[in-house]
C-alpha cells in the first residue's frame, strides 16, 4: 500500500522497512495509532484529518514519552521507542490518545479544550490522561542518570534531578508540597 501526501516518501519507506523494537513492530504501532483516533471520533472529538498514518519512533527521547509535531499542515505522532518497548498496550495507547488531542482545533497547548477532550477520552475509555506523564504511572522503568536528590527536611521526600535547574542550584527558593525546606544531595559519581 503507497500513499500519497507531504513527504510520502518517508512513510512509504517506514512501511517497507516494517522496523521493530524488541517485539513490536511499526505496524501494530500503526494499528494502534487507528484505534486511538477511532475513539477520540467515537466520542465526538473533532480530530484532524491530516495524521499521517504511521508512528515515528523517537529513540532519543528520555523525558517525554510522546509528541505531536506538526509539519506543512500534516501532524507526525511520535512515541519514545523505550515505551513501545517496555510499556503495555494501555500505556501506549494513552500516550497516543494525549498527541491525538493534540490535533484537534485549538488543542496545540494543553488548554481549557485539551483538557476537556481528554476528560472526555479519560470518562469513555478509563484512560488516565492528563497533562504530563511519569515512569510509574505508565508501568516503564526510568533509565535516566539521577545526578541530585532535592529532599524536603520536615517530610523527607527526595526528588530526582537528572541535571543542574534553577531548583538545584537555589532549594531555598522553593518549598515542598508539605512546606517544608529543601535542601540538595549530590549524587557520587559511579
Amino acid at each position: 500500500m503507497t500513499v500519497d501526501f507531504p513527504a510520502a516518501e518517508w512513510y512509504n519507506s517506514a512501511r517497507e522497512k516494517l522496523r521493530e523494537v524488541e517485539g513490536v513492530t511499526q505496524e501494530e504501532l500503526d494499528g494502534l495509532l487507528a484505534r486511538a483516533i477511532a475513539q477520540a471520533r467515537a466520542v465526538g472529538i473533532p480530530v484532524s484529518g491530516r495524521v499521517r498514518p504511521a508512528v515515528r519512533l523517537n529513540r532519543r527521547a528520555c523525558t517525554r514519552f510522546g509528541c505531536c509535531v506538526c509539519r506543512e499542515g500534516w501532524y507526525t505522532i511520535e512515541l519514545s521507542a523505550q515505551l513501545a518497548r517496555e510499556g503495555t498496550e494501555r500505556a501506549v495507547m494513552q500516550v497516543l490518545c494525549h498527541e491525538v488531542l493534540h490535533t484537534c482545533y485549538g488543542c496545540s497547548n494543553h488548554g481549557p479544550r485539551w483538557r476537556g477532550y481528554a476528560q472526555r477520552m479519560n470518562a469513555a475509555y478509563g484512560y488516565q490522561i492528563q497533562r504530563t506523564d511519569n515512569y510509574d504511572a505508565l508501568g516503564i522503568q526510568d533509565h535516566r542518570p539521577v545526578r541530585y536528590y532535592v529532599v524536603c527536611q520536615r517530610c523527607g521526600r527526595r526528588i530526582p534531578r537528572m541535571k543542574r535547574s534553577p531548583l538545584v542550584d537555589h532549594p531555598g527558593r522553593y518549598r515542598c508540597a508539605c512546606g517544608g525546606v529543601l535542601r540538595v544531595e549530590p549524587v557520587p559519581p559511579i
